[in-house]
């Protein structure tokens, strides 16, 4: 991102305004050149890479991470049908989900899918009999949850016992999951995946959740004579929303969980695994921005006697569920001129029918800002586009992809029409 000498914000060499005119707002922008060295770089770090497609899907994104070579992670039918749509290898595919139907398991197994992630014991018989009804035999992990709290939200710490996802360490269950993955005759169990969650800054709950794992693996060659070949270690890096944010590298994350696999593999003298990741936010969060046309502004008298600048947008939490579902923090600027004007307590706030509807809930924004000012919120790449909805019958936003000075776009702008399209006749 840059800004020319009026202050005028451009990504991708292409100025936000010329932006707004020509796809309208709100508006997500997607820096293709920033999105593409943040795949090659976890490429570059790990012998396999699925990219998280729940972060962002589209035809056009699952085709540049499959060019460069990674994988993509997806966990339900309508993710898989983008995949199909955008001919990536299925080899290349990792299948999730906590109820996958038999529906879902069987498009997945008919398309050929690398890996399908086991959640519960009844997909482990479903599994076998769609493998068994296509005569086919399918590799398999077992999702592990490894009794590690992890340092982020409640609704997105996905490796505690008391969750849905997957087989607990604890009293035996994955244990008693792996085996009978083993057993099966058209199961090929290849490994172990763990998740410990999303949006962590602490590479301490990381190296436990790999260093639990590992051991597992391990006892289970002691034990129970079972070799395995992979341990998926899943996503969950967070990323910089706000200026203090200080994630780690790329380089640290893997760097560390690769020497607390190999070390717990070397005293075993087992041979190292292959060792997995799916990154989705850590791809693509960064990447992108939202860009929303200022509408109204009024102030609002607070209790201690100061005040807030409330300024609503085009948009809200039909883009942007985040704020109101996890208190997500973002940073926003002025993005269509620059002002010298003084900076004020505000509220950036959508445009729906809900007090909650709030995309940033704490910015100093200038003083003298206006209808038809454009505003620039960071790091909107995971999870806002993904999870978009229609309420109050607002259709949602286009994504344009940026560089050079060029914008294609990667998924158009709904219309009213396609939303009366779902009304019968």
């Amino acid at each position: 991102m840059t800004r020319d000498g009026d202050g005028v914000m451009s990504v991708g060499g292409c100025d936000v305004r010329d932006l707004a005119d020509q796809f309208q707002t709100p508006l997500f922008v997607l820096d293709e050149v920033d999105f593409l060295e943040r795949a090659s770089a976890f490429k570059r770090q790990y012998q396999r890479v699925f990219y998280a497609g729940k972060a962002f899907a589209s035809v056009k994104v699952f085709k540049w991470v499959s060019e460069l070579g990674l994988g993509v992670d997806v966990c339900t039918g309508g993710e898989l049908a983008v995949v199909m749509r955008a001919n990536v290898s299925p080899s290349e595919v990792i299948m999730h989900g906590n109820n996958k139907s038999l529906r879902e398991i069987r498009e997945a197994l008919g398309y050929r899918v690398g890996l399908l992630v086991i959640d519960s014991f009844e997909e482990l018989a479903r599994a076998q009999f769609v493998s068994e009804e296509l005569g086919i035999t399918q590799s398999v992990l077992i999702r592990v949850t490894p009794g590690v709290e992890a340092h982020t939200h409640e609704y997105i710490a996905t490796a505690h016992e008391d969750q849905k996802f997957g087989f607990a360490l604890a009293g035996g269950v994955a244990l008693e999951a792996v085996k009978r993955a083993h057993l099966l005759p058209n199961l090929n169990l290849v490994g172990l995946h763990v998740h410990i969650g999303s949006q962590i800054f602490d590479a301490s709950g990381f190296a436990e959740a790999a260093r639990r794992l590992a051991n597992f693996a391990a006892e289970l060659h002691r034990d129970q004579n079972i070799d395995l070949e992979m341990l998926n270690l899943g996503g969950g890096m967070g990323i910089s929303y706000l200026p203090e944010d200080d994630p780690l590298s790329i380089e640290e994350m893997a760097a560390k969980l690769q020497e607390i696999v190999h070390e717990v593999f070397a005293e075993q003298r087992l041979p190292n695994p292959v060792i997995a990741v799916e990154p989705g936010r850590a791809i693509v969060g960064p990447a992108m921005i939202t860009v929303y046309e200022v509408g109204t502004v009024k102030q609002v008298v607070l209790d201690d006697g100061q005040s807030r600048s409330y300024v609503s947008v085009d948009g809200g939490m039909s883009d942007n569920i985040r704020t109101a579902l996890y208190g997500a923090e973002y940073t926003v600027e002025l993005a269509s001129r620059k002002s010298s004007a003084p900076l004020v307590l505000s509220r950036v706030v959508g445009k729906h029918c809900e007090t909650g509807d709030i995309v940033v809930k704490d910015a100093m924004l200038p003083s003298d800002l206006a209808p038809g000012d454009l505003l620039a919120v960071a790091a909107t790449g995971a999870y806002c586009r993904s999870m978009a909805s229609n309420y109050n019958y607002l259709p949602r936003p286009a994504v344009v992809g940026v560089n050079d000075g060029k914008a294609q776009v990667i998924l158009r702008r709904e219309s009213i029409d396609d939303l009366l399209s779902l009304e019968p006749n």
